[in-house]
């Protein structure tokens, strides 16, 4: 069995006091969750969220982290800075960063496999336009952003990733993959991992990232190949985020 894990990607929202009052309502909702619990918060909200979730079962996680250790690369993060400030999860390649800050297949797979060698744990985002989905493009870009990002990684390393599947047309827009439609591509997902690592797929915890809010998170989760959620406006307010964790309440 899969732990299912409910991540909350904050993007550019909350300053440290606003993250230090959402991280303290949201501790004592989700105490008793079932399921792993993440949020991805900004760089600078880092020290603040970490002085209330220490010793809690919520975990921090980053947007993003160069994959060099080192260097000059001005605004860049890397793995060892995420560590050392309490970071252990970490996204990579979600549609934002590939749309508006030039993120590649390529650049994806040098900062997975840095996360992977830091002990950090990283959720890998994978997704298509909507105009790769009407001309039936769905399966074949997703199988392919998976192997590129995973490429160089070994079967053990696979069964500790977290992969992401957000369909890039529901992010932000309301509009939510089907059930069937979610469960149908992250299968896809999993078989394309199958392909190359074998068993180690069955590992593989696998999200939906488009839009799950706490009205379609019961019947997303009820789906056998979704393991959790990547959550983005939800995951701003302390109850829609805590309802969503409880998915099986």
């Amino acid at each position: 069995m899969r732990k299912p894990i409910i991540a909350g990607n904050w993007k550019m929202n909350m300053t440290p006091s606003e993250a230090r009052k959402l991280v303290t309502e949201l501790v004592p909702l989700v105490r008793d969750a079932a399921c792993d619990v993440v949020v991805c918060t900004p760089a600078v909200d880092f020290a603040a969220v970490n002085e209330v979730i220490k010793g809690t079962n919520v975990k921090l996680g980053a947007e993003n982290m160069h994959w060099e250790a080192s260097g000059a690369f001005t605004g860049e993060l890397s793995a060892a800075m995420l560590k050392e400030s309490g970071v252990e999860y970490v996204i990579l390649g979600h549609s934002e960063r590939r749309q508006y800050f030039g993120e590649t297949d390529a650049t994806v797979n040098k900062r997975v496999l840095a996360a992977v060698k830091a002990g950090l744990t990283p959720i890998i985002c994978v997704g298509e336009k909507k105009e790769d989905r009407e001309a039936g493009y769905t399966n074949a870009l997703v199988s392919y952003q998976t192997l590129i990002a995973l490429s160089g990684l070994t079967a053990d390393e696979v069964k500790r990733v977290v992969i992401a599947y957000e369909p890039v047309w529901a992010i932000g827009t309301g509009l939510t993959a089907t059930d069937e439609q979610a469960n149908e591509t992250i299968g896809v997902i999993r078989e394309a991992v199958r392909s190359v690592y074998g068993d180690a797929a069955d590992d593989v915890r696998i999200q939906y990232g488009g839009s799950m809010k706490p009205a379609n998170c019961k019947s997303l989760m009820a789906q056998p190949e979704i393991d959790g959620g990547l959550i983005g406006g939800a995951s701003l307010k302390a109850e829609d985020f805590s309802k969503i964790v409880h998915f099986d309440a």
